[in-house]
């Protein structure tokens, strides 16, 4: 990857709400460049997509979001990439990590529950021929998400004191 899509990535990581002409003056390239520049990594999947982070505190959304560890065991052939792309297929997954470690892979599950969230681990998950074991953390606050102090309002306050 060259320079000029770093520097258009970069800026596109801290708020993908600039547009082309902020992005265009912000780097000295011109604004067909970066929307030309753009295109081209959507296409190429270097920008697989662009996300809003919501704070559930401050929204009237109800989720339960958790941590699963999981033991698989690897396919012959495939790896860990057979049973990672047959977990990724349910919606209630919403990352998935091949890690180091005591477990294989890192689930981060959305629900609107409890009961949501436990049902997909005992129905949809555990079931799997390769997942041999699983371990459930319930993520009881997000104090900072892909990068993002979650209460800025808390932030300024302890800045006073």
């Amino acid at each position: 990857m060259d320079k000029d899509n770093e520097k258009i990535l970069r800026i596109l990581k801290e708020d993908s709400r600039f547009s082309a002409a902020q992005i265009a003056a912000a780097t000295g390239i011109a604004e067909a460049e970066v929307k030309r520049r753009i295109a081209a990594m959507e296409e190429d999947g270097a920008i697989a997509g662009y996300t809003v982070l919501t704070d559930i505190e401050k929204t009237d959304e109800d989720a339960v979001v958790a941590l699963i560890e999981v033991k698989v065991t690897p396919m012959m052939s495939a790896g860990f990439d057979s049973i990672a792309r047959s977990i990724c297929r349910h919606e209630e997954v919403k990352d998935l990590y091949l890690m180091s470690g005591s477990y294989d892979l890192a689930l981060i599950v959305e629900g609107r529950n409890l009961r949501e969230v436990s049902r997909f681990v005992s129905e949809k998950l555990s079931v799997l021929k390769d997942v041999t074991s699983t371990s459930t953390h319930f993520i009881l606050k997000k104090y900072k998400n892909e990068g993002v102090i979650m209460d800025r309002a808390e932030e300024k306050r302890e800045e006073l004191v």
